[in-house]
């Protein structure tokens, strides 16, 4: 991810969250470099990911799919991808936080093996306040992933 990509991530990120992520956000982890990327189909952009590496753990901090690709198996080839990606980065662990409420991103993280750890009181801004995130983990030690 690019600069110049953000119009196309920030058009992604708006129709996939009621609270998406800001310019800001974005430009905030491009300078920190951490491992930001776009996904692409052909000329089509289907998503978009940041995920920060400290030491040996990966921490994914936004992984999104434009809604009009949703359902169709993207999200979880991509996830697979930074999976892939964390491996190569020699990672031994892999951390995310979900929103509560969202169960379709809860299932889809414990069907690739990822556990849940904990809860993070008020993590995310909602409309009426805040909501709860759920804390998983994936370890990255085993020799083989199913």
């Amino acid at each position: 991810m690019l600069r110049s990509d953000l119009d196309t991530v920030l058009v992604v990120e708006r129709a996939a969250y009621p609270i998406p992520w800001t310019r800001t956000n974005f430009e905030d982890c491009i300078r920190a470099k951490n491992d930001c990327c776009v996904f692409y189909s052909d000329t089509c952009v289907l998503g978009h990911s940041v995920v920060s590496y400290v030491l040996d753990e990966a921490h994914l901090l936004n992984i999104c799919i434009d809604p009009k690709y949703s359902g169709r198996g993207h999200g979880r080839y991509y996830l697979r991808q930074l999976i892939e990606r964390a491996n190569q980065h020699k990672a031994r662990m892999f951390f995310l936080e979900v929103r509560a409420s969202n169960y379709a991103a809860i299932a889809l993280y414990h069907s690739e093996g990822f556990n849940e750890v904990g809860v993070r009181k008020g993590y995310y801004p909602a409309q009426n306040g805040r909501e709860d995130a759920i804390l998983m983990t994936m370890d990255l030690r085993c020799d083989v992933f199913i």
